[in-house]
Order: structure tokens, then C-alpha cells, then sequence
């Protein structure tokens, strides 16, 4: 395993990431044929001088959780699903996998793994504890892509690679996220994650095959007639002033995300509390104790140990800051979509109100 660290160590970074078109179709089936729940599958290719080359993926069984009430049934439904890539009851299914594809002499090199999303809301610790399993024990040189199977409903495909920083790496190997802890590998919520360009690749048959039918035969004079409809229509969606439903379901979102923040800032705060509580005590017992050992030296006694403090006083664990580093980048993801969904009703909204809101005087 060491060996193996220094080989990927010594190696070009990765620079990119390339999906077959079959590749990207079994993901997108996978994960619309169960959404919104989500799915996670595995990625089999090969690294080629800094660029990983995704060739093939099998989706990954589903773990069903025990049958609790309404409540938890969701929540649980979904972190079974997500904690699916590193589960100990999928270990076998992914071995035969991969040794099938083998004998039939396709590429069985895993690259990472795929997970769907809604409106991109997949970052939460199931996703980096996979990621972390990945690049710490199967292969470093792998990465996590995530397609969002809300956003492609709109008409443009959204597909993207995704891969743990060095210094989040560092500071997860070490199990704490503490405040010394992030200070000391100078880690902030925008260092989790570090995004690769993905590209599609379609081989020259299918590259052809897809310019045959874009561009037909042209047909014959005798075949034009001028009582055909016209093949741009006028078409007057763009004029809808409607709020787009994303966007709502967006502010939705980012307002649960927002009250996550603040009970993790509560929780920061009752620590930060008890903290100055037990210190308060213990510089008082000092205190305390210094004052007799003077007694007792005056009076040529033994001295007390100064140090029973830490058998008699117990300080509180610091939470870790993980779920907050999290939350604060998943805010970060849902601030860019809503402004992204804005910018196409701003500038309607811009047009309606014929500029700039004029002052009465």
C-alpha cells in the first residue's frame, strides 16, 4: 500500500475527467428511473497521462433501511443509499462485478463512483466519507460525479466531477475537526472539494452517425411547398413572467441550510459556555490550592499536588466543525444556483418595469 501511495504520489495530478456517452446515459437512466431518491453506482476506466477516462459503471444495489415511522423513513431511505459505495454488504456484489467485466475483456479499473442529486443538494458527510474512502484506500487517482437529475430535467445536462482537497484529506486522516485542527492544515469551506473540466467523448461512428442525423438529405423542388408551417414558430415562453419552480424549490433549500448554520452556532456557543464554566472552576481550585500550600509551608508541611485538577475536573469536547464546514459550502452551492436562476427573470422583470424604477417628484 505504500508503494502504491508513492506511485500516485510521484504521478501527473489529475487534470480532467472523460465520460463515454454510454457511460453518461446508464447514469442519467439510473438515476431518473428512482428519482428524487438517491442512487450510487460504480466508474471503471483508466487514467491516461492526467486525464481519467471513465469507460464503463454498474449501478449499486440498494440498501433498504428497517421500516420506522413517516418521519425518519425518507432521511434513512436516503443515507442508506448514500453510504452504499463503502458498505461492507456491497463489498462481494462490486468484486464479481468486476471480475465479470474482466472476462469479457473490459476495462475493470475503478476510477470512483457516481452519486444523483437534487438541485445539488449531495454535499453532507456520506458523500465525503466515500469520497475519503476512495482516494485513501482503493485508488487515490479517483473521483466522485454527481449529476444532478433535477437541473437536466430543464434541457441542459448537469454532470460534474468532483474530488477531495489535500489538505481536507490531511485533516480527515487525523479524525479532528477542531479549530486548531483547521487552522493548523489552513482549511476553509471552500478547500473541501476541488472541481475537474468533464468532458463527452463519442466515438468517430457515433460522431458520424449523429452528424447524418442532424444534417438530412435535402429534398427535391417538387417536394418544397409554400403552404408548409413555417419550422420557427413563434414561440412565447420567453415572454411567462412566472418565478421559475427551481427557484423556489431553491429558496426552499437554502433557508433549511441557513437554520442548520444556526443551530450549529448554537452549538459552538453552549460549548464555548461550558467551557468558561470548567475553566472557571479550575482556576478557583488552583487558586484554592495555592493558598493551602502557603499554609502548610509556613507551617513546614508536605506540599499538595497542584495538578489533581485534571483528575477532578473533566473539560467538555470540542464538537467537530465538519458538519459546519459542509453546510457552509452546500449554502455557497445553493447561492450560486438561485443566482444563476435569477439572472432570466431579473431581466424580465428589467423590461416589464421599462428600466430602472423612475422617482415621482
Amino acid at each position: 500500500m505504500a508503494d502504491k501511495q508513492n506511485i500516485y504520489s510521484t504521478a501527473s495530478p489529475l487534470k480532467s475527467v472523460r465520460v463515454d456517452a454510454l457511460v453518461v446515459l446508464k447514469i442519467c437512466k439510473h438515476a431518473s428511473s428512482t428519482h428524487p431518491q438517491t442512487v450510487t453506482g460504480q466508474l471503471l476506466g483508466m487514467d491516461v497521462d492526467g486525464e481519467l477516462q471513465v469507460t464503463n459503471s454498474f449501478p449499486f444495489p440498494t440498501m433498504e433501511a428497517p421500516v420506522q415511522d413517516d418521519k425518519h423513513d425518507k432521511h434513512d431511505s436516503a443515507s442508506g443509499a448514500g453510504a452504499a459505495p463503502r458498505a461492507k454488504a456491497n463489498t462481494y456484489y462490486q468484486t464479481e462485478m468486476v471480475r465479470c467485466l474482466r472476462e469479457m475483456n473490459v476495462d475493470a479499473n475503478s476510477v470512483g463512483w457516481y452519486q444523483s442529486a437534487s438541485l445539488g443538494n449531495f454535499l453532507n458527510t456520506n458523500f465525503v466519507e466515500n469520497q475519503y474512502f476512495y482516494q485513501s484506500s482503493l485508488n487515490e487517482r479517483t473521483v466522485a460525479l454527481v449529476h444532478d437529475t433535477a437541473r437536466s430535467t430543464s434541457g441542459s445536462l448537469s454532470l460534474r466531477a468532483f474530488r477531495l482537497t489535500p489538505q481536507f484529506m490531511a485533516a480527515h486522516k487525523e479524525g479532528k475537526f477542531t479549530v486548531e485542527s483547521l487552522q493548523k492544515h489552513n482549511l476553509t469551506y471552500k478547500d473541501i472539494l476541488v472541481e475537474l473540466p468533464l468532458t463527452i467523448y463519442n466515438s468517430h461512428l457515433l460522431t458520424s452517425l449523429l452528424h447524418q442525423l442532424d444534417n438530412p438529405a435535402p429534398a427535391s423542388l417538387s417536394a418544397l411547398s409554400l403552404s408548409a408551417p413555417m419550422p420557427l414558430a413563434p414561440n412565447f415562453d420567453s415572454l411567462d413572467l412566472s418565478i421559475d419552480l427551481f427557484l423556489e424549490k431553491n429558496c426552499d433549500l437554502l433557508l433549511e441550510s441557513i437554520e442548520t448554520h444556526y443551530s450549529e452556532v448554537n452549538n459552538q456557543q453552549y460549548y464555548h459556555r461550558q467551557l468558561a464554566r470548567e475553566q472557571a472552576k479550575i482556576t478557583a481550585w488552583q487558586q484554592k490550592r495555592k493558598s493551602e500550600n502557603q499554609l502548610r509551608a509556613s507551617a513546614k508541611q508536605p506540599l499538595l499536588s497542584e495538578d489533581e485538577w485534571q483528575r477532578l475536573f473533566k473539560l467538555p469536547q470540542e464538537p467537530s466543525r465538519l458538519e459546519t464546514l459542509l453546510n457552509s459550502r452546500q449554502i455557497e452551492q445553493y447561492s450560486k444556483q438561485i443566482d444563476g436562476f435569477t439572472a432570466s427573470v431579473s431581466a424580465k422583470m428589467f423590461a416589464v418595469n421599462q428600466g430602472l424604477p423612475r422617482t415621482e417628484i
